[in-house]
């Protein structure tokens, strides 16, 4: 099989997409990632409660996938609000820091207008590369 889907353990099934994708050579690509629970809700409506949510939820994929955070290459954010972006990178940063500690991947950050879950403030996809 030329790759493998992955999906952590408990979690809701992800419905038309994969939250991971494991290739032979170890490249991770995670799907966009919210900020809902396992269960797929949202716990905070807050920018800064839902993205350490995403940031979990994303080192959850690469953790089922055999990795951890420093394997983690790319991220690429999506956010709806760039004021509050912003304004609050102090505690970005530190949020960051606290999830995915001192690893900083080549980033992107998109302004979007909408995401597809409503009550989403932002989605971040990721792509790692899994040691052998």
């Amino acid at each position: 099989m030329p790759h493998k889907i992955i999906q952590p353990e408990g979690w809701a099934p992800a419905k038309g997409y994969a939250n991971g994708v494991l290739t032979e050579d170890g490249h991770l690509f995670v799907g966009g990632q919210i900020g809902w629970t396992a269960e797929q809700k949202f716990e905070s409506h807050d920018f800064i409660g839902q993205m350490e949510q995403v940031l979990k939820n994303i080192l959850a994929v690469v953790e089922a996938a055999g990795g951890q955070a420093e394997h983690i290459t790319r991220l690429t954010w999506y956010v709806t609000d760039k004021r509050e972006y912003m304004a609050r990178q102090s505690e970005i940063g530190a949020v960051y820091r606290k999830v995915l500690g001192r690893n900083f991947p080549a980033m992107a950050m998109v302004v979007v207008s909408a995401l597809v879950e409503d009550e989403a403030l932002l989605e971040i996809e990721a792509n790692a590369v899994i040691p052998s």
